[in-house]
């Protein structure tokens, strides 16, 4: 066990958030705590981490356990460079290490019959363990591939964290936990501002992270990638449900039909009961009868199964936008730059009536740039833009929500963009966007971030353009806002231009791809997963062609031949010479000694086989992980995205594959010496 949540509740106000809520994660064990807007995840997070206190109920931890909490908005003012202040956070693994360098001290200089010796050994080696496992021999190249994975160039590892946005902020605070490799992750929407390579990065990450995680998330592949538990706040209890997201539904769904069934038997059943109540109440010879069918009825009423509050989801058509020609935009032999940084240079790019478009690639590769030009937003350095007939531009970006009036409410907001609507069309557009009653009188400046979001949303989607250009439209969004919205988009009849990091939204809405990256724009006529493949087929082709290239040369290294065979070098233990025997041995003697080393050469035939090949898997496993480690110290590395994630995939399964091997050598040296020392003992 890591973490016990037990019978927690939490109310603030009138409004109980949760009540009797309990659930357990053990080692190992990847949770996703889900819950509609409001329902009190965030709140759940902050008392797990001791920030909130419960009003009854306990949190308990294993002893010892490390927990680092990543909350949806950080701000870091620090000038430090954002390597040092990544590594500087790894304070747990710096201890470690200073502990092992003072118990080294210590026993080097101690006295052999110093009583406290061994205890201060058996330390030394825990501690020396933990530190090793932790990567503390690796810590600046840990950061490195941790920064790069969340999307940081190597000319970034030296900037000052305060000369970042606050997005990237995040990045640099979700590196700082991720190098400190706690025994428990708790991540709150830790997708919002990554773009989707990094979000790829991160599921990898999270897949393999060793300790325990518990993520709050609005991104279903993300999760059905990620976790292998669900923690379901509903009805102001706690659920837990084996499996991804995608099983949590399906159980979710089976459990629903299960809990429908019998709670329709037990008011059936009270119905029938009630007749007979109703008819012989009052009647003498009936009475008793009467009075305990009417206890039955109360008892069946305080058993009565409550079913859960079921997803909001309201389907939401978006208004029809003007009728464009058929060429909505272009943009031809347009250049961008930002004084000496060059981000665009002759690009052309046509998008049609009914173009669904995801604009995707690594963060900094200039996807927010090609979308403001394309609606207008920022103009192009030269080169033209030009809109087609009867084009209008919406842009929506995380800034629309500084444009909304903090003292307004929410109806008055709406009202501003559109004045001549009634007050119940204004309603109805704000429930399809989850206000329902008195939401819509809440104030803006009370609203969260995803109501904010929504509200922002809904504003500019009241009489949508016929262009319709979105960047990260689902950050601070709940699943059902995100399900409302991608239903929209995908039966909207205009044009889409999209930025998101959430896959699924991608897969769901997007017609055409645009690659961007080194400064090169390739677009690719189908959807997602047609674009992945593409991708997929391109990297295969090349490595095939490099491995092609290569061949002449390993061939003219290849290993020397001496009749037909390889040379090969073998491992073995050198046999130490015998003293000879004092005096001289009978033939007897000779023979019984030369039977019994062919009896003992036969016995160990397989072991001394297989060890000779664990030598050579150990010398090759080795040699590679001492070149990885070099090459992983190399700024080159990080700014092919491709051979990083190669370099890491491979050091990470060399850093599992060496120790068993290790273990098994050892083994089998053991038994070899101790085999030989009873035959000739």
């Amino acid at each position: 066990m890591i973490l016990l949540v037990d019978k927690v509740e939490k109310s603030f106000g009138a409004r109980t958030l949760f009540s009797g809520a309990s659930f357990q994660i053990n080692a190992g064990e990847r949770y996703a705590l889900v819950g509609p807007n409001g329902a009190g995840k965030t709140t759940m997070l902050k008392i797990i981490m001791g920030i909130d206190s419960p009003d009854t109920g306990t949190v308990t931890y294993a002893k010892d356990v490390n927990v680092g909490y990543l909350e949806q908005e950080t701000k870091l003012a620090s000038d430090k460079p954002i390597i040092n202040e990544v590594m500087d956070a790894a304070i747990e693994i710096r201890a470690m290490g200073e502990r092992a360098e003072e118990l080294q001290v210590k026993i080097a200089e101690a006295d052999p019959d110093d009583e406290n010796l061994e205890a201060m050994l058996a330390e030394y080696g825990q501690v020396q363990d933990r530190f090793e496992h932790l990567g503390g021999y690796e810590l600046e190249s840990n950061a490195r591939q941790i920064l790069a994975g969340l999307g940081f160039k190597p000319e970034d590892f030296s900037r000052a964290c305060s000369d970042f946005s606050g997005g990237w902020q995040m990045r640099i605070a979700l590196a700082k936990l991720f190098l400190r490799r706690p025994d428990l992750l708790l991540l709150d929407e830790p997708t919002n501002h990554l773009d989707l390579e990094s979000v790829q990065w991160l599921r990898g990450f999270i897949a393999s992270y060793e300790g325990a995680v518990l993520i709050v998330s609005h991104d279903r592949a993300f999760m059905d990638a990620c976790v292998d538990h669900v923690a379901a706040l509903e009805n102001r209890r706690i659920t837990t449900y084996t499996g991804n997201y995608s099983a949590y539904l399906k159980q979710r769904e089976d459990n629903l039909e299960q809990m429908r069934a019998k709670r329709a038997a037990q008011e059936r059943e009270i119905a029938h009961m009630q007749v007979f109540v109703d008819k012989f109440r009052y009647k003498p010879t009936k009475a008793a009868q009467a009075q305990e069918r009417m206890r039955r009825i109360e008892q069946i009423k305080s058993e009565l199964v409550i079913l859960p509050e079921g997803h909001k989801h309201v389907d939401f058509k978006f208004p029809d936008p003007p009728r464009s020609g058929d060429l909505v935009t272009a943009l031809e032999n347009v250049s961008k730059s930002y004084e000496d940084k060059h981000v665009y240079d002759g690009i052309d790019l046509k998008l049609y009536r009914g173009d669904h478009v995801a604009l995707v690639g690594p963060n900094g590769a200039g996807k927010s740039t090609l979308l403001k030009m394309i609606a207008g937003v920022e103009q192009p350095t030269s080169g033209t833009r030009e809109l087609g007939l009867h084009v209008g531009v919406a842009y929506y970006a995380q800034h629309q929500l500084e444009g909304l009036k903090e003292s307004n409410t929410v109806l008055q907001e709406i009202d501003s963009v559109a004045p001549t609507w009634t007050t119940p069309q204004q309603r109805s557009l704000l429930g399809a966007f989850l206000f329902s009653g008195e939401d819509v009188d809440k104030r803006v400046g009370v609203l969260s971030g995803g109501e904010r979001a929504r509200l922002a949303l809904a504003k500019m989607l009241v009489a949508p353009e016929a262009l319709l250009c979105l960047d990260e439209p689902t950050n601070h969004l709940d699943i059902d806002s995100v399900d409302m919205l991608e239903n929209a988009l995908k039966n909207f009849p205009g044009t889409i231009v999209l930025i998101s990091h959430d896959e699924h939204l991608v897969r769901a809405v997007a017609n055409r791809v645009v690659d961007i990256r080194d400064g090169k724009m390739t677009v690719y006529d189908g959807d997602y997963d047609y674009y992945l493949y593409k991708r997929e087929d391109l990297a295969q082709r090349a490595a095939l062609a490099a491995e092609a290239a290569s061949a002449p040369a390993a061939k003219s290294q290849a290993p020397s031949h001496e009749g037909g065979r390889t040379l090969r070098r073998t491992h073995e233990a050198p046999t130490q010479a015998k003293p000879e025997a004092a005096g001289k041995k009978t033939r007897e003697q000779k023979r019984a000694e030369a039977e019994a080393r062919a009896a003992l050469n036969k016995r160990l035939k397989k072991t001394k086989d297989r060890l000779r090949e664990v030598e050579k898997l150990l010398d090759t496993k080795r040699a590679r992980y001492d070149e990885l480690m070099e090459l992983m110290a190399s700024e080159e590395l990080y700014v092919d995205q491709a051979k990083f994630s190669d370099a890491l995939a491979e050091y990470n399964a060399l850093k599992k594959e060496i120790p068993p091997l290790e273990d098994e050598w050892l083994e089998l040296s053991t038994t070899i010496e101790e085999e030989t020392a009873r035959a000739t003992a």
